[in-house]
């Protein structure tokens, strides 16, 4: 008689838990945001912004703790450009609310997510690039608020921002161990958001508020952006791009379950075009494992240089 053959778990594939972290990373993002907002009015939209990456760049550098040999010259280099485009992505983000509707400034900063897709490879990937930018739209619904131009340049500042925070995420990610380069990058975001922030934050803060600016940070941006991290390892920048579509569809979703807010007909419509557009990005967005450089034996790196040394 045979002896029973073992079972063996079903394990995600790289684009499907790439997937998951990313629908949790925003939805932390969301609920983040919700509980921030009553903070506005003593702390001011910069000053609440510029807490939470201060926190967060705290919390990173103390749990992480990131050492010098770590990383290479131009690994610091993307870790500092990245820190200085998160904190750009937030603080524009908060001063484009100040001039437009959310709808309209959140359509505007998708812009950015939508673009790194739309120059992504592949062609079929134009398909549902497509369908996330009328899913957007739909779900802003920016036809019902006016324009402002300083708020307009403040929001496409802002979806500058998030593509470049796609872009170098991916890098740092595939060249720096773990979560290695977030602690570094964060704190460096926390650093120029505090300056940004200084004067609200001095004339308004109280204890009371300083620690529950601490815990929103743990919740947002500590926790979404780490997950954000590892799902760019298993994302290409394009899928990931898509799959920020998402997030529209989220924020509605909360508006509905926290504030009672009910969408109407074209929201509803805008959430099947993201979420067929997130489903065609997973299927086609699975990266190849990488191993950091970090993480190469030295043995082989040296023999990797010696074979290009005889191919030119």
């Amino acid at each position: 008689m045979s002896s029973p053959q073992p079972l063996h778990r079903s394990r995600p594939s790289g684009a499907q838990a790439g997937f998951a972290m990313a629908v949790a990373s925003m939805s932390t993002v969301q609920l983040g945001s919700a509980l921030t907002v009553p903070l506005f009015g003593q702390l001011t939209a910069l000053g609440t912004a510029g807490l939470r990456l201060g926190w967060a760049g705290l919390i990173l550098l103390v749990l992480v703790r990131p050492r010098r040999r770590d990383f290479t010259p131009s690994d610091l280099l993307a870790c500092t450009v990245l820190g200085a485009a998160t904190a750009g992505m937030m603080v524009f983000f908060m001063l484009a609310l100040a001039h437009l509707p959310l709808g309209t400034a959140s359509a505007l900063e998708f812009l950015g997510p939508l673009a790194v897709s739309l120059f992504g490879p592949g062609h079929g990937r134009r398909i549902w690039t497509a369908a996330a930018a009328i899913g957007v739209v739909l779900l802003t619904e920016p036809w019902h608020g006016g324009l402002d131009a300083l708020g307009v340049v403040y929001a496409l500042a802002a979806a500058g921002c998030w593509a470049a925070y796609i872009l170098l995420t991916q890098r740092v990610g595939d060249r720096v161990t773990g979560l290695k380069g977030l602690a570094v990058s964060m704190p460096v975001a926390g650093v120029l958001g505090m300056l940004i922030a200084a004067p609200a934050v001095s004339a308004h803060v109280t204890w009371p508020t300083l620690w529950i600016m601490l815990a929103l940070a743990a919740l947002s941006p500590v926790l979404p952006f780490a997950l954000e991290f590892l799902a760019l390892r298993r994302l290409t920048t394009s899928a990931f791009g898509t799959l920020m579509s998402l997030e529209p569809a989220i924020a509605l979703l909360v508006g509905l379950v926290v504030l009672g807010q009910n969408p109407g007909l074209a929201p509803a419509v805008g959430i099947a075009f993201v979420v067929a557009a997130g489903i065609g990005a997973t299927r086609a967005g699975t990266r190849r494992p990488t191993t950091p450089v970090a993480d190469t034996p030295r043995h082989v790196r040296e023999a990797e240089c010696q074979v290009s040394g005889a191919e030119a």
